[in-house]
C-alpha cells in the first residue's frame, strides 16, 4: 500500500509540477495526433473515450484545431491488436493512449519511439510493462491499478455482503495473463477468507454457455466477473444468468452494475482517462514517457444496486450501504 501511495504522490506530482519555460513552448500551428487502441468495443462515435477527450479539451486540446484522434478497436478479438496497433504508428500519432494490458503490448511491440500512456491498464509492473511505477523506463508512462489488494477487498466486499457466500466461481478470460494474475490473486485472497474458489476461464463467446451449464450443475454461492474486453462485451449475458439463477455477483467496475449487476468495486473509468490525459498533456510539452511515475488510480469506487438485490432476496448490511459512493434503487 505505501509503495502504492508513494507512486501516486510522485505521478501526482509531476503532473501537477509547472513545466520549465523551454518544455511549455509547442509549435505554434501544431496539430497534435492523439491514437488510441483497446481490445474492448467500438465507442458510438469511433472515437477514443469521451473522458479522455473532455480532459484534454480542458488542457487547452480542441479537436479540429490543434487536435486528431485516431482510434483502434479489437471488438474482444486480441488477435487483431497488432495489426491495429501497426496501423496506428502508420498514422504517425504523436502519442497513443491504451485500454487494457494486451493493446499496451502490441503497441510496445509495434513502436519504441512513440509515447505510450496506459489509460487502463492493470498489474503493468508485475506483467512487465513498465520497470517500475517510479521509472516506468521505455516509451510507456499512464496509469495502473494493482490486482493484489484489489482482489482481496472485492472479495472481502462480497463476502460482507453475502456472509453465506462459500462457493465462489471466477470468470476470467484465461487468454489474458493480466486476467489469470487477477484470478491466482482472488484464490490467495480466498484462502484468509475461508472460500473455495471455482475457475471458470472462457477464450471467446462460445466458452460462456459452457461456463453457465458448469454452474448450474453445481451452483455456486456468489460469482465475480474479472473485467477486460471480453468479459466486458459479454457481461449481459453474466448479469442475465446470475439474476435467473438468484446468484450475488461481483464486478470490478460500476458499468455491470448500472445494467443490472449486484455491486462492483473498483477504479473510475472516468478517472483513469481523466489522469492519463494529464500525461499526454506533459508529453506534448516535452517530458520524455520515462521521466513521468506511473500513478495508481487516485480512489476506488463502491457501487451497489438495490433492485437486484431485492430481486435476488438479499438485502446490502448497513455496513455495505453506508460505504457505497453510488447506490442504484
Amino acid at each position: 500500500m505505501l509503495r502504492a501511495v508513494l507512486a501516486l504522490v510522485l505521478a501526482l506530482g509531476v503532473l501537477a509540477a509547472p513545466p520549465d519555460t523551454h518544455a511549455q513552448q509547442q509549435p505554434k500551428g501544431k496539430v497534435w495526433r492523439v491514437g488510441f487502441i483497446t481490445g474492448g468495443a467500438r465507442t458510438p462515435d469511433g472515437a477514443p473515450p469521451q473522458p479522455l477527450r473532455a480532459a484534454l479539451k480542458d488542457l487547452g486540446y480542441v479537436e479540429g484545431q490543434n487536435v486528431v484522434y485516431v482510434a483502434r478497436f479489437a471488438e474482444a478479438e486480441q488477435s487483431r491488436l497488432p495489426a491495429l496497433a501497426v496501423e496506428l504508428v502508420a498514422e504517425k500519432v504523436d502519442v497513443i493512449v491504451t485500454a487494457g494490458g494486451p493493446s499496451t503490448n502490441a503497441v510496445r511491440r509495434a513502436t519504441s519511439t512513440i509515447p505510450i500512456v496506459m489509460g487502463l491498464v492493470g498489474d503493468a509492473d508485475s506483467l512487465g510493462i513498465i520497470n517500475s511505477l517510479a521509472q516506468p523506463g521505455g516509451n510507456v508512462t499512464g496509469v495502473t491499478d494493482e490486482s493484489v489488494e484489489l482482489s482481496a477487498k472485492r472479495l472481502e466486499i462480497l463476502k460482507e455482503a453475502v456472509p453465506k457466500a462459500e462457493r465462489v466461481a471466477v470468470l476470467y478470460n484465461a487468454d489474458d495473463m493480466g486476467m489469470v494474475m487477477r484470478f491466482e490473486n482472488v484464490e490467495k485472497a480466498a484462502q484468509t477468507l475461508r472460500v473455495t474458489v471455482r475457475s471458470l476461464g472462457v477464450r471467446e463467446p462460445n466458452d460462456f454457455d459452457t461456463a453457465f451449464a458448469a454452474m448450474t450443475q453445481q451452483r455456486p454461492d456468489a460469482i465475480m466477473l474479472v473485467t477486460d474486453a471480453l468479459t466486458m462485451l459479454n457481461r449481459k449475458r453474466v448479469i442475465d444468468f446470475a439474476a435467473l439463477h438468484k446468484i450475488p455477483a461481483m464486478y470490478e467496475v460500476d458499468i455491470p452494475v448500472r445494467d443490472g449487476g449486484l455491486m462492483s468495486y473498483g477504479a473510475s473509468q472516468d478517472d483513469n482517462y481523466r489522469l492519463a490525459a494529464g500525461y499526454v498533456d506533459r508529453i506534448f510539452r516535452g517530458a520524455q514517457p520515462r521521466q513521468l511515475p506511473v500513478a495508481r488510480p487516485s480512489r476506488y469506487y463502491l457501487a451497489i444496486n438495490r433492485k437486484t438485490a431485492q430481486t435476488l432476496g438479499l438485502t446490502f448490511p448497513p455496513s455495505i450501504v453506508v460505504r457505497a459512493d453510488q447506490v442504484i434503487e
